[in-house]
């Protein structure tokens, strides 16, 4: 009897040692996925970008009557200007704000606007660093003074063939996004959309518009790398299923180094003539924000070097909005002065008080010499 008792009360502790653990077992919130996304999420920004393209249009009529009445009635094409954005993911790499995304998600357009969303909801604005068009990496900052969340690149993943992969972004413009594969592959040269991308590594981990730049982790939480492109056909035009790519851990932490570089030989954000709340003169009198004409900047705009400062945005209702400004005009002279930078432009205008007229000699004077277009505006301060 004493015999039975016992045989009975140790099954029960079997049993009840038994259920526990599977208890634990299935706790979601211990599942090794979920720990490695609540460790990298923190530090995975959406990133909204804006570019302006211009492009020139003929009236198609005036290609017909030309062919009757000659050249004289073909007038100057008129040029359009279109706002484009991108949308993407990036994540951060140092506390100082430093991010990490693909290149085509901010190329050539960044130094106009980039916006930062962090996973806490808080929007930043940011800008362009330096960037490598072969790989697709691009590196831009935040401009905030806080210590931010971030992925230490010091310890990335082995990337070994099976493992299990999340990839964490935006997909779709959803912030928070994951999706679960395996690593299927590594060492890949393909080509998109006439885009060449070579030694990626391949996964069947859902990859979707919006995910680029963001970053594949493994079950620990590391880099694997960073998404980069999805294949939903091959060169012949073969649908295909489950191969997403991205670029590997390692080479994303080599070209940080370089681009650390870069970073450190810029100047510090241009904060002169900022008044007691941080705010320009420029924003704070006549409502427009200016940005520094950079050579890659100058580059993508087709605009002369070395000339003018360029109008980034403008306040709606403000002197500069009532005068017809807009964003992606330059300044180049503020009355007789020539000016090349927003330093120069805020010593111009430390004496604008309310009520002050100002003048601004405003427009676009192309590098290829196709046409000069500038205009004196007068601003009165407000």
């Amino acid at each position: 009897m004493t015999r039975s008792r016992w045989k009975f009360s140790s099954i029960c502790g079997l049993a009840a040692l038994c259920s526990n653990v599977a208890f634990g077992q299935a706790d979601p919130a211990s599942e090794p996925g979920v720990l490695a996304v609540a460790k990298v999420m923190p530090a995975v920004v959406n990133i909204d970008a804006e570019r302006i393209v211009r492009r020139q249009v003929r009236d198609p009529y005036e290609d017909f009557y030309s062919q009757f009445f000659g050249q004289y009635y073909r007038s100057r094409p008129r040029e359009i200007r279109q706002t484009l954005q991108s949308l993407g993911s990036g994540f951060i790499v140092d506390p100082a704000g430093y991010i990490v995304t693909n290149q085509h998600v901010v190329t050539r357009a960044a130094d106009l606007k980039i916006e930062v969303t962090t996973n806490d909801g808080k929007t930043h604005n940011a800008h362009y660093i330096t960037g490598d068009e072969k790989k697709d990496l691009a590196f831009i900052k935040i401009d905030a003074k806080e210590a931010f969340p971030f992925v230490d690149l010091n310890n990335v993943s082995p990337n070994l063939l099976g493992e299990t992969v999340i990839v964490v972004g935006n997909a779709l413009g959803y912030g928070s996004s994951v999706s679960r594969g395996v690593l299927s592959g590594t060492h890949r040269d393909i080509t998109i959309e006439e885009t060449d991308y070579k030694d990626l590594i391949q996964t069947d981990a859902a990859i979707n518009p919006g995910n680029s730049g963001g970053p594949v982790i493994d079950l620990s939480g590391r880099l694997v790398g960073v998404s980069s492109a999805k294949m939903a056909f091959t060169p012949q035009g073969v649908p295909t299923q489950g191969l997403g790519f991205a670029i590997p851990a390692e080479s994303v932490r080599d070209s940080v180094v370089q681009f650390r570089k870069v970073a450190q030989n810029q100047p510090p954000k241009d904060k002169a003539g900022a008044d007691e709340n941080g705010e320009s003169r420029a924003a704070q009198r006549f409502g427009m924000q200016l940005q520094n004409l950079t050579h890659d900047l100058t580059d993508a705009l087709g605009l002369a070097p070395g000339k003018g400062v360029l109008i980034s945005a403008v306040e709606p209702d403000s002197p500069a909005d009532e005068a017809g400004l807009q964003r992606g005009l330059v300044i180049y002279k503020i009355g007789k002065y020539n000016v090349n930078s927003v330093k120069q432009v805020e010593e111009l205008l430390a004496r604008a008080n309310t009520g002050t007229a100002v003048d601004f000699l405003v427009g676009a004077v192309r590098a290829d010499g196709a046409g000069r277009r500038t205009a004196t505006v007068t601003l009165t301060a407000r």
